[in-house]
């Protein structure tokens, strides 16, 4: 049965991994391990190490604790919603858009702003 610890700790890992447009199989290349292992360690279904989660962090680029927000200090999860970044089009939007430069950002910004008010 899955921790639900492991389990958010593998959602953040596929979040992160999505976010810079990186497969699983690059993934576990770059970390030395076999793609089906990155799959067990996104659903929750095999624990990552503490050296395994150093290595991913690397990988990914950010810091270990990236990989544990949204827990509280007993392990449950925050309350929130999740359901954006389970969405495969929110995703890849928001990467399309943290790839845009800043002042065209912020143009793109208030463009969406003012047609979901209009909505």
């Amino acid at each position: 049965m899955k921790h639900p610890v492991d389990a958010h700790v593998g959602k953040r890992i596929r979040h992160r991994r999505w976010m810079v447009g990186m497969t699983q199989q690059q993934l576990a290349d770059k970390v030395g391990i076999k793609f089906q292992q990155v799959q067990k360690y996104e659903t929750g279904m095999n624990r990552v190490s503490a050296s395994r989660l150093w290595s991913i962090a690397d990988a990914l680029e950010v810091s270990i604790d990236f990989f544990f927000e949204g827990l509280e200090a007993d392990g449950s999860l925050e309350a929130r919603d999740d359901s954006l970044l389970a969405d495969r089009e929110a995703m890849e939007l928001v990467r399309a858009y943290s790839a845009i430069p800043e002042a065209q950002r912020r143009k793109l910004f208030d463009l969406a702003r003012v047609l979901s008010s209009a909505a």
